[in-house]
């Protein structure tokens, strides 16, 4: 299934270059934003990997500690063709920690172990520091005023492709059972595709707004207002907006689009009236997720990478750093950047 192309901030880059021609080219090191307990049933397992996936190297886990796939957890999943940093939580209630010096994994290396009292679940992070270098680079000078307007706009923050699977499968798929064309048993796939079908749906109505509005900071009533890093929103008034349009340009606020499911979507008036319109096409997806008892929710629509640095090891080879909260993608940053070539696979969260 072909994805949209959604809207740039900044307009299409006719820059060209390449990201992940290997795996060193996007480190990823994980942020849980707090230190383990030191006790506890639960077992923190610091690992670094290279070529292998979250789910294989905490399945592999398991399988030495003696417990079941069930009793690991993580908080999310990281891209195999990369080298990243993450921790894997292993329940042993009444255990002794393993001796992991006999672990053996390709491509994995254990790098520390705490005791914990809470298990780590999904989105239970504060978000990842991430390293890439870009190759090839066509256009040194644009891409230095670009990464300017990045590091003082931020960019829209898109759902990767990583989320819609190889050539848009998840979205053909999940297509596919809210017609029901196709019955989905497995719990894993049924979150991937539940997962892909708001995520699309999050991705249209910032690329619409985008294209209404020329940017991703002008409220209009209804709008469900974030506090920038937090989770919960309020509605915007009409006789608020002056108040908190000047919070939003100071970076405080930031407009959130919805994530489609089951119960009200949050925004109001004006701001409802676009999301529905913008989403007019997707009562199929819509309906599942109501089907599936999917809570609906909010996400900001504007990403703003902390702590961006670069250097350029020559005219064509950037080595950039900066900082992510949980669920923003690293790609949609590339993305205002320039056009990739080569590998496209993504990583999130």
């Amino acid at each position: 299934m072909a994805l949209p192309e959604w809207q740039w901030l900044y307009g299409k880059p006719a820059i060209r270059g390449q990201l992940k021609a290997s795996p060193e080219d996007f480190m990823v090191v994980e942020d849980l934003g707090y230190e383990a307990d030191g006790e506890g049933e639960h077992l923190l397992v610091r690992v670094r990997k290279t070529g292998c996936n979250t789910r294989f190297v905490a399945d592999a886990l398991a399988k030495f500690a003696g417990i079941h796939p069930r009793d690991v957890s993580f908080a999310g999943m990281k891209d195999r063709y990369a080298v990243t940093e993450q921790t894997i939580c292993l329940r042993l209630p009444g255990k002794e920690t393993p001796d992991f010096s006999a672990f053996s994994l390709e491509g994995c290396e254990i790098l520390h172990l705490a005791r914990h009292k809470r298990k780590l679940r999904t989105g239970a992070l504060a978000g990842n520091a991430f390293r890439l270098v870009l190759r090839q680079i066509s256009d040194r000078a644009a891409l230095e005023e670009r990464l300017l307007r990045v590091q003082n706009g931020g960019a829209p923050n898109y759902f990767g492709q990583q989320r819609f699977g190889f050539q848009g499968n998840n979205l053909e798929q999940a297509k596919r059972w809210a017609s029901n064309e196709i019955r989905v048993r497995e719990r894993s796939k049924r979150s991937f595709l539940l997962s892909a079908a708001r995520s699309v749906m999050f991705n249209q109505v910032v690329s619409d707004r985008l294209a209404q509005q020329g940017n991703l900071t002008q409220a209009i009533t209804g709008d469900a207002l974030q506090l920038t890093g937090r989770g919960s929103w309020f509605v915007a008034t009409e006789e608020e907006l002056p108040q908190l349009q000047a919070r939003i340009d100071n970076n405080e606020l930031r407009i959130t689009a919805p994530l489609p499911g089951s119960g009200e979507w949050g925004s109001r008036d004006a701001a409802l009236a676009f999301e529905q319109q913008s989403l007019a096409d997707s009562l199929a997806f819509i309906q599942l997720l109501e089907r599936e008892r999917v809570e609906a929710a909010r996400r900001a629509m504007l990403v703003i990478p902390r702590d961006l640095h670069w250097n350029w090891r020559d005219d064509a080879t950037l080595e950039l750093s900066f900082w992510l909260p949980a669920g923003s993608f690293a790609t949609s940053i590339v993305r205002e950047l320039f056009e990739q070539e080569g590998n496209d696979a993504d990583i999130a969260e």
